[in-house]
C-alpha cells in the first residue's frame, strides 16, 4: 500500500468518526428507530409463530430450480482449467487436442476471449461486486495458483471436462510471496473495513499491563478456511441480442447485474439477474471469475452457456477465510475487572482485495476495559483473494478473546461468567453511543441453568472410563448491520391481496417465509394473501444478503414503502371515510384493510377504498432510510455458548457431547427458522474448533486439499443434540424489534470448545483445528 493510500485511509478515518459523532449527538426523533416499529407491541398476528419455510414442499419434492438446473435451447456446458503457478505468465498455450475433440464448440483464453473492463472492487460503488482487483482472462499475467486460463465449451458436461485436460500450457514463472512469515517479513499495512481503519487505542494498555495483578498474553492461531455451500457454484447465461440474462446462485443480484454491465460495457437494465433458489452461501456466493468467463464464453460461441464449478474450481476461483495470527493480552486488577484489553496480530490477503479478516471487531464491544488496544496489521501473498465467510473477524476473533478470557478466570481463580458479567460495559468502550438493548446477563443466567453449569469441576477432574469429561462458556456476538441501499415495491389489489417485491435473497434462511409474516401483520391480511417475491435485479433495491442484515434492511424498505401506501390509501379514502382525519402514522393495518391505532373500530378495508376510488390495484415502491440508527446507538446481539466435550486418554479423539447456545437477538420473528440458523451456525463452528482447515502449500501457494474427501466438515455423528434459547426481547430501534441471526452461531464456538478441551484435560490449545495431535 502506498503512502498515499495511507493518507486516504487516515482521511477517510477522520471523516467517518466525525460524521459518526454528528449523527450520535442527534436527538433520538431524527434517527430512524427512533420511534419503535408499531409492529414491536403486535403480540398476536404472525410474527413470533414457528410457520415451516414457504418453499419447503418445492424443495423436498425436487421442483425449485436452482442455477444449474435452467435448461436453455442451444445451451452448451463449460469446464474451467486453472493455473499451476502462483506468479508469472503464460509463454504458450495449445488448445489443439482439446478443440479436436468431438462436442467441443470452442475453447477460450486471453488469446481470443472478448475484451472485458475489470469488475469494480466491491465498496468502490454501493454496487460494486468484484472480488478481486484483477482482469478476467484479458492477458496472460498469472496471479495465483488456481487462476482460471481456459474455459472449454461442449455439447456435454462430459466432453468439456475431458477437453480441458488435454490443453498444454507452458509458463515462466515469476518469484512468489506464498509463505505466511515471508510476507510478514516484506512489510504489513494497517487493515482497513468498511471504510475504517482497524487501529484502536484508547488509554495507555501497556502500562497497565506491566502494573496489573492478574494478567495473560498469548498467541492464537487461526487457519484458511474454504467456502463449502452443499450447491457448487453455478450459473446459466445467455445473450439475448444486447441484452445478457443469467441465472445466478447469488446472493446480491442488483450488484451482480450493475457490475457485470461495467464489465461488458452495457447499460444496467441490459443486464437481468435471478437466484431463486440458492443452495447455502455464508458470504461465498458472490460474483466471481466463473460468471465473466460464463458471459464472456456465451458471447464469443453465440450459444447460452452452463458453468457449474467441480468442488475443485470452487477451492481455486472462490476466496475463503484468510489465517490470522491474533494476540491477545489482558490485565484485570484483584476484583478481575479489566485495566487493560490489547488484541493485535496479522491476517494475510492478496495484494488485489479488500478484505482483511476484522478480527478485533468483538474487542471493540463486548468488554469494558479501562484502556484498549486493538490492531489489524494486513501482509500480503500471492494468492486467492479471500473474502466474507460467515461472521467474518468474529468468528476467529472470538476464539482468541475467549479463549484468553478463560485463561484470565484461571489465574484470577474466578468462574468465567462471573468474570465476564463484571466486565460489562455500560457503553460502547469505542465510541461512546448508549446500546440500544442489551440482555447479556440474562442470557448467561439463562443459558447456565438450563446448561448445569454449577455443576462443572476443575480441570481433569471428571473421568468416565477412558473418557475425560469438560466443560467450557464463551461470549458470542455479532453486530447489528443495515446497509443503504433498500427498497420495496408494494401491489395491493382491490381484492385484498399484496405483491411485495425486493431484489432480496433467500439462500435457505427462510427469508421469504418469514418476511411474508411480517408483510401479513403490516398489512392486516393473512399469510395466504401475501405474495414476497425475490431474488431479481429488476426489482427494486440494492440489497446485500451478508452481514445478517438483509431482514433488517427488507424491513426498513417495506416500512418505507407501506408508509407511502397508506398515505395514498387515506386519500383514495377521502372524507367518506371512517378514516377520513387520521394521518398515516396515525394508522395500520387490520382485518385486511387499514385502522386507527387508537380505535380498531375506525376501520375501512382495502377492498372499499379501492372499490370506491375505482381502482383494481395500488402500486407504490419507496426507499428505506438511511441506516443512521447504526452510528447513533451502540447494536449487537450476544449469546452465551456453552459446551461439553469428552476427550479419550488413549486416542485423543475429541466429541463434542452437549451444547445450548442462550442468544439475546431481539424478537425472534419465526422461532423454527431462527432455531436453524443457530443450530446452522454453532455446527459451523464445531467444524472451525475440531476439523476445518485449507492445508495451503507455502512452497507453490497451492491448495492441497480442494475436495471434501480431505477438507473435512462435521457430519451427523460430529454432531450433538444442539439445544438453542432466547431472551426475545425486542431492540426498540430496529425494524420489527428483531436484529440479524444468520450468524452469531458461529462466534464464540470455537472458544467454548477450546474451553471445554482444557477443562477436561488441562491442556490449551490455542492454535485451530484442536486436532487429537494437540491433546495427547
Amino acid at each position: 500500500m502506498s503512502v498515499l493510500d495511507d493518507i486516504k485511509n487516515t482521511a477517510q478515518g477522520v471523516a467517518n468518526a466525525a460524521m459518526a459523532k454528528a449523527i450520535q449527538l442527534a436527538p433520538d426523533s431524527w434517527i430512524p428507530g427512533g420511534v419503535p416499529d408499531p409492529l414491536i407491541r403486535e403480540q398476536h398476528g404472525h410474527i413470533g409463530k414457528a410457520v415451516s419455510r414457504l418453499d419447503g414442499p418445492m424443495k423436498v419434492r425436487g421442483e425449485a430450480p436452482y442455477a444449474a438446473e435452467f435448461p436453455i435451447d442451444g445451451m452448451v456446458y463449460a469446464a474451467v482449467a486453472f493455473s499451476t503457478i502462483a506468479r508469472g505468465r503464460i509463454t504458450s498455450i495449445d488448445t489443439t487436442a482439446a478443440e479436436a475433440v468431438p462436442e467441443v464448440v470452442l475453447v477460450m483464453t486471453h488469446l481470443n476471449a472478448p475484451r472485458m473492463n475489470k469488475v469494480p472492487l466491491f465498496m468502490s460503488n454501493p454496487k460494486a461486486a468484484g472480488g478481486a482487483d484483477l482482469p478476467i482472462m484479458q492477458d496472460p499475467e498469472v496471479h495465483w495458483n488456481g487462476q482460471p486460463i481456459a474455459v472449454v465449451l461442449a455439447d456435454t458436461q462430459e466432453a468439456a471436462d475431458h477437453a480441458k485436460t488435454l490443453i498444454r500450457i507452458d509458463y515462466e514463472q515469476d518469484e512468489a510471496v506464498t509463505s505466511f512469515q515471508v510476507a510478514k517479513a516484506k512489510g504489513t499495512d494497517v487493515g482497513v473495513f468498511m471504510g475504517n481503519p482497524l487501529d484502536i487505542t484508547i488509554g495507555k494498555p501497556d502500562e497497565a499491563l506491566a502494573e496489573a495483578v492478574h494478567k495473560v498474553d498469548n498467541l492464537y492461531v487461526t487457519p484458511r478456511h474454504s467456502h463449502n455451500s452443499i450447491e457448487l457454484h453455478a450459473c446459466a447465461v445467455a445473450w439475448q441480442g444486447d441484452t445478457l440474462r443469467v441465472h445466478d446462485a447469488s446472493q446480491l443480484v442488483a450488484h451482480t447485474a450493475w457490475s457485470l454491465a461495467q464489465v461488458f460495457g452495457i447499460e444496467e437494465a441490459q443486464v437481468h439477474v435471478t437466484s431463486p433458489f440458492v443452495g447455502g452461501g455464508f458470504g461465498g456466493k458472490c460474483l466471481w471469475d466463473h460468471q465473466v468467463l460464463a458471459a464472456a464464453a456465451s458471447k464469443l460461441a453465440g450459444r447460452p452457456v452452463r458453468l457449474m464449478l467441480s468442488r475443485e474450481g470452487v477451492y481455486r476461483i472462490v476466496g475463503g477465510r484468510t489465517s490470522t495470527e491474533q494476540r491477545v493480552a489482558l490485565a484485570a486488577d484483584a476484583d478481575g475487572r479489566l485495566k487493560a484489553l490489547l488484541h493485535t496480530g496479522t491476517v494475510v490477503m492478496s495484494p488485489h482485495n479488500q478484505m482483511p479478516e476484522p478480527f478485533i471487531l468483538p474487542a471493540m464491544s463486548v468488554y469494558g476495559p479501562e484502556s484498549l488496544r486493538l490492531k489489524v496489521e494486513v501482509a500480503y501473498q500471492d494468492m486467492l483473494a479471500n473474502t466474507f465467510m460467515r461472521a467474518p473477524g468474529e468468528a476467529v476473533g472470538t476464539f482468541a478473546l475467549e479463549s484468553a478470557m478463560d485463561e484470565l478466570a484461571e489465574a484470577i481463580g474466578m468462574d468465567p461468567i462471573e468474570l465476564r458479567l463484571k466486565n460489562e460495559p455500560e457503553k460502547d468502550p469505542v465510541t461512546g453511543a448508549p446500546f440500544s438493548s442489551r440482555e447479556v446477563e440474562k442470557a448467561f443466567r439463562d443459558g447456565a441453568e438450563r446448561f448445569g453449569w454449577a455443576d462443572r469441576g476443575r480441570p481433569g477432574s471428571r473421568i468416565e472410563g477412558e473418557w475425560l469429561i469438560g466443560t467450557g462458556v464463551a461470549t458470542a456476538t455479532y453486530p447489528y448491520y443495515r446497509m443503504p441501499g433498500g427498497a420495496a415495491r408494494i401491489t395491493l389489489s382491490r381484492r385484498g391481496h399484496a405483491t411485495i417485491e425486493v431484489a432480496a435473497h433467500d439462500m435457505g434462511m427462510g427469508t421469504a417465509t418469514a418476511q411474508t409474516q411480517v408483510a401479513a401483520d403490516r398489512l392486516g391480511l393473512d399469510m395466504g394473501q401475501v405474495d414476497f417475491r425475490y431474488g431479481d435485479s429488476f426489482m427494486p433495491g440494492t440489497v446485500l444478503a451478508g452481514g445478517s442484515q438483509q431482514t433488517a434492511a427488507i424491513g426498513a424498505a417495506v416500512i418505507a414503502a407501506h408508509r407511502k401506501l397508506v398515505g395514498e390509501l387515506l386519500q383514495l379514502a377521502g372524507n367518506d371515510s371512517p378514516l377520513a382525519g387520521l394521518k398515516a402514522e396515525e394508522v395500520g393495518g387490520l382485518r385486511s384493510g387499514l385502522a386507527s391505532l387508537e380505535d380498531a373500530d375506525r376501520h375501512e378495508s382495502y377492498a372499499s377504498i379501492l372499490a370506491r376510488a375505482q381502482r383494481d390495484e395500488l402500486v407504490v415502491e419507496a426507499e428505506a432510510s438511511q441506516p443512521l440508527e447504526t452510528q447513533h446507538w451502540s447494536m449487537h446481539s450476544h449469546g452465551a455458548m456453552f459446551c461439553e466435550v469428552r476427550v479419550n486418554q488413549v486416542t485423543g479423539e475429541i466429541r463434542v457431547s452437549r451444547f445450548l447456545g442462550s442468544f439475546d437477538c431481539g424478537r425472534i420473528l419465526n422461532p423454527k427458522t431462527a432455531a436453524s440458523q443457530f443450530r446452522g451456525g454453532i455446527i459451523m463452528g464445531l467444524g472451525l474448533a475440531l476439523m476445518e482447515e485449507t492445508q495451503f502449500d507455502e512452497r507453490t501457494g497451492r491448495i492441497m486439499n480442494p475436495s471434501l474427501a480431505e477438507y473435512h466438515v462435521p457430519v451427523h455423528m460430529d454432531v450433538p443434540d444442539i439445544e438453542v434459547m432466547w431472551t426475545d426481547v425486542p431492540d426498540p430501534h430496529t425494524p420489527m424489534g428483531a436484529r440479524g441471526v444468520g450468524e452469531i452461531g458461529i462466534t464464540g464456538v470455537g472458544a467454548a470448545v477450546a474451553n471445554a478441551v482444557y477443562n477436561a484435560t488441562g491442556k490449551r490449545v490455542r492454535d485451530l483445528p484442536i486436532t487429537l495431535d494437540k491433546v495427547l
